[in-house]
């Protein structure tokens, strides 16, 4: 009778072990001074540092980059859908007014191409790094019959921590306060069921540079201006967009107004709406439309947030204002 081994089964354990030497190279350039374990352990360890907090709170998040994943799988370009993964997640625990501590993923595949996998984990590192992550550990997972050949799929937890008294959620955010919009990096991680649909394959080719720009990490920057300016509230745009994430923030009794003429939209974000035929509301509750976070402040804390946010390459504009209302978004 003919031996069936795990490998020929479809599994292999060698080429998994290669990926996880990478896999420590990378993580070892997020390692934070709490990180007490290495990759290869059962469990990720960290200590935080609690001494700085008087009531320590942790806010987590998990994500996946969604069908993004596909235009990858297009034009074989891996290096940057890692970066999307940690933003996903980070750029959401930012909300609360949280610093990260540490992240996860998990990778799974039909078949372990060492090479495309090895890009993938280089860009979460690299996300890591730049959002103040330690990547302490994660899962590949190879299974034969589940995915077409070269395809994989990802998913990703982040961990943050803020003190109790030092969380933003929007309830101090007043009529007459500003709404500030931080720019994206492009269409970030959302809305690319609606691009795979208005774009023929060679049209996706053409752009797929712009369309696969990694994801904007704020944590830096966001978390700089939030040390010398209050910062009321906190938006993420991702799915839903405008319409669906900022309510989220509004405490009952007001309202935001965003005035989309009070920034330049870019041309991909213009033709994908073209070519979509859809109208105002549906396309700003689909795509970010070139900002992909929106902050609440003071009116008296503009000018300084505008300056301290450009010292870290974000630019920002104010796209918005507060008022009396209930707890809705007015795109005008």
């Amino acid at each position: 009778m003919r031996k069936i081994t795990y490998k020929s089964a479809g599994v292999d354990i060698d080429k998994a072990n290669r990926l996880i030497r990478d896999y420590k190279n990378s993580a070892s350039r997020t390692k934070t001074k709490g990180v007490i374990s290495d990759i290869g352990s059962f469990g990720g360890l960290l200590r935080p540092n609690f001494k700085k907090f008087k009531d320590p709170i942790l806010v987590s998040s998990t994500d996946g980059v969604g069908t993004k994943l596909k235009l990858a799988f297009l034009v074989n370009k891996h290096d940057t859908i890692g970066i999307d993964l940690v933003a996903m997640s980070a750029n959401d625990i930012l909300c609360s007014g949280a610093e990260g501590l540490f992240f996860l993923d998990y990778i799974s595949t039909g078949k372990i191409n060492v090479s495309t996998l090895r890009d993938v984990v280089r860009g979460i590192a690299t996300g890591c790094r730049q959002a103040g992550y330690a990547l302490i550990g994660g899962e590949t997972a190879e299974m034969p019959g589940m995915y077409q050949s070269g395809e994989y799929d990802l998913a990703g937890f982040g961990v943050g921590i803020v003190d109790r008294r030092d969380i933003i959620d929007g309830s101090g955010i007043r009529p007459n306060d500003i709404v500030l919009g931080l720019e994206s990096s492009g269409l970030h991680s959302n809305g690319y069921s609606l691009v795979r649909k208005v774009f023929t394959e060679n049209e996706l080719r053409q752009y797929s540079d712009e369309l696969l720009k990694p994801t904007r990490l704020y944590c830096k920057a966001v978390l700089a201006l939030k040390k010398r300016i209050k910062i009321k509230g906190i938006a993420n745009i991702t799915g839903g967009a405008f319409y669906d994430k900022i309510p989220r923030i509004i405490p009952k009794g007001t309202a935001i107004e965003i005035y989309k003429d009070s920034w330049q939209v870019s041309w991909i974000f213009r033709l994908i709406k073209k070519k979509a035929n859809l109208n105002d509301s549906q396309i700003y509750r689909t795509l970010n439309m070139g900002i992909g976070m929106v902050l609440v402040l003071a009116k008296r804390d503009v000018d300084n947030a505008t300056k301290i946010l450009a010292s870290y390459r974000v630019k920002s504009h104010v796209i918005g204002r507060v008022r009396k209302g209930q707890r809705e978004v007015v795109v005008a």
